[in-house]
């Protein structure tokens, strides 16, 4: 320790003398151009998240992510519409906020399809994710909790997800039905799928291999808690237009 602390005076020392013994013009141009360099880099970063206005809507096939879109921008279901082969993809104020138009920002919306084959659409808007709301089926839940989970897996350990913490909003939609699962149930189904994914895929997605990061604390049950970035849940029905915290969400991540 105490060599090292002797090393770091002589550098310390060698450094100062340096200064001292350049022209204080090229002092004054070596400081402007540090201090032009960071003021770029604050701007370039300030611009970047500026650009991070796009709210991603991912799920399963049929659990209702294009009923969801159509009803956030026209404030209807557009009942009897088919399964996205391509994502619908929009730039609008939301409905409930038409007649603030003037004083709001419109967001852009991206609803991927959930067919398991275009899924890996999802990385083409993630450069500019605010935020994400994977769409579960509330009603028909069980028989699709294992593959829900696989594909939110691949979603929350993908790098892009994680070094940018993008908020994620778990959407339990048609929850209007008597028959629905709760937001409490669905929760700790697909932490309990989740932490057994951990084990048996041993941290390696297929969305994400070469970025890869892994969920949870060693030797602890899954919680979405665990996660880098924030991983709510809540409850919604597209086809009733019970959308409140759905934008909520929004709002909280694409300001007005």
């Amino acid at each position: 320790m105490a060599q090292w602390l002797l090393q770091t005076e002589q550098w310390l020392r060698q450094v100062e003398q340096w200064v001292r013994q350049q022209p204080a013009e090229q002092l004054y141009i070596a400081i402007a151009v540090v201090v032009v360099a960071s003021t770029l880099l604050i701007i370039l970063h300030s611009v970047n998240r500026s650009k991070a206005n796009t709210i991603i809507i991912a799920g399963l096939s049929g659990s209702g992510k294009t009923i969801l879109f159509y009803q956030l921008r026209d404030g209807s279901s557009h009942q009897g519409t088919v399964t996205s082969m391509e994502p619908n993809d929009g730039v609008f104020v939301l409905h409930s906020e038409v007649d603030k138009k003037d004083k709001t920002k419109p967001v852009r919306m991206v609803d991927v399809p959930g067919h398991s084959r275009l899924r890996p659409k999802l990385d083409e808007f993630l450069p500019q994710a605010a935020g994400l709301i994977f769409v579960v089926d509330a009603l028909d839940f069980l028989p699709n909790v294992r593959v829900a989970a696989e594909y939110l897996y691949d979603i929350l350990t993908k790098a892009s997800i994680v070094k940018k913490k993008i908020p994620v909003l778990i959407l339990c939609n048609k929850s209007d039905k008597v028959t629905a699962h709760s937001k409490e149930f669905i929760r700790k189904q697909l932490e309990k799928e989740i932490d057994k994914l951990r084990t048996s895929r041993t941290a390696i997605s297929t969305a994400d291999v070469t970025n890869e990061y892994t969920l949870g604390v060693p030797g602890e049950l899954f919680s979405f808690s665990q996660c880098q970035n924030q991983v709510t849940v809540a409850e919604a029905s597209g086809l009733t237009g019970e959308v409140s915290h759905v934008e909520q969400f929004i709002r909280e991540h694409v300001k007005p």
